[in-house]
């Protein structure tokens, strides 16, 4: 795993800004009556103006089928991960999961983040707020000397004190120059266990849940990824910096 240097992790500071930029663009466009596909063409212009370049654009991971073709992921409702951006009309109460990866100068960051459009239900609403302090708590576990495993356990534990179960399939992940890096971050995990956290490394963390079940499910898409039940699901991440000082936030606004 690379190291990066103070330097190295302002450069993806930058980047992660912009990120933040992008989430709060599109949030707060995802309005009752707004299309799915508009959120994708904003995000498109942005990125061009920024001279950024997305690291979803041709992406072809093993689980996929063939490149991906838009530079968001857009989840709505039992969509968890990956969602492919389609011609969809936001309803009142959709929960909409927003997932951007960019890379600028070279220097990746990745972020993602739920909303609830219009009117929320309070099951969707508990759902996001378990996800987002289950990123608190992995984000207060990246400290040097801890161990991964202290990491994903501190997602698990707060998403199983609220009644949720974790899938392992997919979680959080190193990243620098590219989007996906070693090592693998999953969401729930054994304290004292795993590699060692040092200055310098950096890791995108990203609880997940679905309301009522761990199992998932692929459209034919090849690409979105849903609650095997059709429970609504949250999805919240940053990138962070290990610090002589702990967890630095990198997906924050400036």
């Amino acid at each position: 795993m690379e190291l990066k240097t103070a330097a190295e992790i302002e450069k993806m500071r930058t980047t992660g800004a912009f990120i933040a930029e992008l989430l709060d663009a599109l949030t707060s466009r995802a309005k009752v009556g707004v299309n799915v596909l508009d959120l994708e063409d904003h995000a498109r212009g942005m990125i061009a103006a920024r001279g950024a370049e997305s690291c979803y654009w041709d992406y072809a991971p093993s689980f996929g089928s063939g490149p991906f073709r838009n530079v968001t992921c857009l989840s709505v409702n039992d969509a968890c991960l990956h969602g492919l951006p389609r011609d969809h009309v936001l309803a009142d109460s959709d929960v909409l999961s927003v997932d951007i990866a960019v890379s600028i100068d070279g220097w990746v960051a990745d972020a993602a983040r739920t909303v609830i459009v219009g009117t929320p239900r309070p099951e969707d609403a508990r759902l996001i707020a378990t996800t987002e302090a289950a990123l608190d708590a992995a984000i207060a576990a990246a400290r040097p000397g801890n161990r991964l495993g202290d990491v994903s356990h501190a997602i698990g534990r707060v998403a199983e004190a609220a009644g949720y179960t974790v899938n392992l399939q997919f979680g959080g992940h190193g990243l620098g120059h590219t989007m996906h890096e070693d090592p693998h971050v999953p969401n729930n995990g054994r304290p004292g266990r795993g590699l060692k956290l040092v200055p310098g490394m950096t890791f995108a963390l990203e609880p997940w849940l679905c309301a009522t079940t761990d199992r998932i499910v692929f459209d034919d898409d090849g690409w979105t990824i849903r609650s095997a039940d059709g429970s609504r699901t949250s999805h919240s991440e940053h990138t962070v910096a290990i610090t002589d000082d702990g967890a630095r936030v990198l997906t924050l606004p400036r």
